[in-house]
């Protein structure tokens, strides 16, 4: 069985790893150019609406949003900012406005004018105090809109260093105004309107997607006029895909399954780092998890490299912070290191012991991430040998998210955290600071840390600030990071599939050869 090595890794953290096939060969599920994409994705969408509840805070969901909609700014591949809807945009030289140029060949699905008129609606509605946009206490700091031709103008309440990245992060999308007044919330879960490359052919929850090229795109024309999209969560659901031909491209492939599809001449297997951390969510709403000691002696006694090497097939790297390489704050000091001797010593102190210990329950996924259930078994297993007694729960996606949102999870939570704009900010700060409401574990001592560097204008002094907000992190053990994921995607070999560093999968990137 092939595995995919700490080496490998290094090497696949600047590129991808593709897996070639022993031969050329045209299977006959494939499409042809200008036919039909069919991809097996893991991820079941719940709204239409990409700027407001659950779905808007799901990375994962953001592929099918960025399929149909364009978000203010758009990105590379490698995550890079990139010129999009928007294709100019920066600040005044005393840092208290903004500016937006709009370009002017974009249309909605209707026909109608995408107009700087619609990108103002976008933010207003987004930041309005009576918004569902989870991310209004960002969106709500632009005020005061005026516009120039085809330029936007705001003033910016309060400074904010990460805002041109996070206009191509979540909620960050621009809808029509005219047409969503028109429609209604209810009405536009039926019909949305896009300014993206595809628009909306059929919607049957939970099941599929249906997608059509859109001729007035303002972007290069996707090589595939239909695209479907059929949504299966279980994971060996997407292998059977594979097996009988009946998709042209599948993401999350179970590792064993990628080993053996992509030594396959059928298939094409590519697998690559993506900035999506699997960590242990801390809520200290009980007793238990505000004993720092307790929380110290669990982190300690996980060792992540045996979880990646045995469940993973080695494909990942253990992570002890919110920052991953690449990120712009990633510091590779901070190290938390296996010890169970430490945690035996951590949970002596707390007054618990293998004979008597501490019991709490822990949330998880099963099949949402590959091994995610197997993974927290294994680090049930590890709690058990030091004195830590945990209870299984099983959850979806959308009730993890939204029990994070209500601070209702477990003491320990399972789930992935992914940040794929790199900005210190869209990881320790969004997933930490008390009032966000991704937040988990509530410090007022951190929150002291935080709030300093939300408004810094000096660059290098706020990413040394997060710098020293993840080793306080890491310290207190507010979190537990485990791993950073390794993506895997198997394709036909009459396809070119571009990895994009985000973990997106987007159809109007897959080339047909």
């Amino acid at each position: 069985m092939k595995g995919f090595s700490r080496r490998r890794f290094l090497q696949a953290s600047g590129s991808l790893v593709a897996i070639p096939a022993a031969t050329s060969f045209l299977f006959s599920g494939c499409s042809l150019q200008g036919g039909t994409l069919k991809i097996a994705h893991n991820v079941r969408l719940t709204s239409w609406d990409p700027t407001t509840g659950l779905s808007s805070l799901d990375a994962t969901a953001q592929s099918f949003y960025k399929a149909v909609f364009d978000s203010l700014i758009t990105q590379h591949p490698d995550l890079s900012l990139s010129p999009g809807i928007v294709t100019d945009w920066g600040w005044s030289n005393d840092g208290s406005k903004i500016h937006l140029s709009l370009r002017e060949d974009a249309f909605w699905h209707d026909g109608s004018q995408v107009t700087p008129d619609d990108v103002v609606w976008s933010l207003e509605r987004a930041g309005s105090l009576t918004s569902d946009n989870p991310m209004r206490f960002i969106w709500s700091k632009i005020t005061n809109f005026s516009i120039s031709g085809n330029t936007v103008i705001a003033d910016v309440k309060e400074y904010e260093p990460a805002i041109f990245k996070l206009m191509a992060y979540l909620t960050s999308y621009v809808l029509p105004k005219k047409a969503y007044t028109a429609l209604g919330a209810e009405a536009w879960e039926k019909n949305p309107i896009g300014s993206g490359p595809y628009m909306l052919e059929k919607f049957e929850k939970n099941r599929f997607i249906r997608l059509k090229s859109f001729p007035q795109y303002w972007g290069p024309k996707p090589d595939f006029e239909t695209v479907v999209i059929k949504m299966l969560p279980d994971a060996m659901d997407r292998v059977a895909e594979l097996d009988s031909g009946d998709c042209d491209l599948a993401v999350n492939v179970p590792y064993e399954a990628f080993n053996r599809l992509s030594s396959s001449s059928k298939w094409e297997g590519q697998a690559y780092p993506i900035a999506d951390v699997g960590m242990i969510f801390i809520t200290n709403k009980e007793a238990t998890m505000k004993d720092k000691n307790i929380r110290l002696a669990m982190h300690h006694a996980i060792d992540k490299q045996r979880l990646i090497d045995e469940l993973l097939l080695g494909f990942g790297r253990p992570i002890d912070s919110m920052q991953v390489p690449g990120y712009d704050a990633y510091d590779p000091s901070i190290e938390i290191d296996f010890d169970p001797a430490r945690a035996r010593s951590y949970l002596s102190k707390a007054g618990y012991s293998k004979t008597n210990p501490v019991k709490l329950s822990i949330q998880t996924t099963r099949g949402y991430r590959p091994k995610d259930y197997e993974m927290i078994e294994m680090i049930v297993d590890m709690w058990r040998e030091v004195g830590v007694e945990a209870n299984i729960e099983v959850y979806s996606r959308t009730e993890h998210l939204k029990l994070r949102a209500q601070h209702k999870l477990a003491p320990a939570a399972f789930f992935n955290w992914s940040n794929s704009i790199g900005d210190p900010f869209s990881s320790a700060g969004m997933a930490m600071l008390s009032t966000s409401p991704d937040s988990t574990f509530k410090s007022l001592e951190l929150d002291r840390l935080i709030v300093p560097l939300l408004d810094e204008s000096d660059e290098r002094k706020r990413i040394l600030g997060y710098k020293e907000v993840d080793q306080y992190i890491a310290d207190e053990c507010l979190v537990i990071p485990l791993v950073q994921y390794v993506q895997t995607v198997v394709h036909t070999k009459n396809i070119q599939f571009t990895p994009n560093n985000g973990g997106l999968i987007l159809p109007q990137n897959v080339r047909a050869l």
